[in-house]
């Protein structure tokens, strides 16, 4: 069995474009994304769901269920059919789902899975080309419930998101976390609010 760490690696080396990075996000970073998951998305019993796209090697997916959110209520979506597996063994509890998030709307419209209080997203973003990051973009706030975010992280210096104005979306910088191969920022997206002045 690889590690984590490992098996990142060896998908990284099969298709860079892909898997975006060398190593799984550090505890620090998975626990920065976590806790900007709204209080009423946690703890069993809570309404609505919370989804994650790219799950990996699962940091996140932890750092998610140690925040509170319950097994029942947090939806992975993860598009590599090993990682998708690595992830299903590894946390029985929770609906993994392979796909792609370029389908959010069609994957979770098929799981019943609604509503969705906060999407937290490990998607190499700034690798892709426009069309398929704004076709991403579209997909994830049209799942959104009103007001909820997107929680993103970068390694990049700037907005990972590029089509904001084009999907009527702002966002800032929450979070840098230095603990992490490389450093990374934690950007929180919202639909209908106004543009933060660090949001470049």
């Amino acid at each position: 069995m690889f590690s984590d760490s490992r098996l990142i690696l060896k998908l990284w080396l099969k298709n860079p474009m892909k898997i975006g990075t060398v190593a799984p996000s550090s505890p620090e970073l998975a626990s920065a994304m976590a806790r900007h998951i709204p209080p009423h998305s946690l703890g069993p019993g809570g309404e609505g769901y919370v989804v994650e796209l790219g799950g990996g090697t699962g940091p996140v997916t932890r750092a998610i269920l140690e925040a509170g959110v319950s097994a029942d209520r947090l939806i992975v979506v993860e598009r590599d059919p090993l990682l998708h597996k690595h992830l299903v063994e590894r946390y029985p509890g929770v609906r993994v789902l392979l796909g792609d998030a370029m389908h959010l709307q069609q994957l979770l419209r098929r799981e019943g899975v609604a509503p969705v209080r906060a999407i937290v997203s490990s998607l190499p973003l700034i690798a892709m080309k426009k069309a398929i990051q704004h076709r991403i973009g579209a997909q994830v706030f049209a799942v959104l419930e009103p007001d909820a975010p997107m929680i993103q992280f970068t390694y990049g210096l700037f907005s990972p998101l590029k089509n904001r104005q084009r999907l009527g979306v702002s966002g800032s910088v929450k979070d840098r976390v230095l603990q992490n191969l490389p450093p990374a920022s934690v950007w929180l997206y919202r639909k209908g609010r106004g543009s933060d002045a660090r949001a470049a």
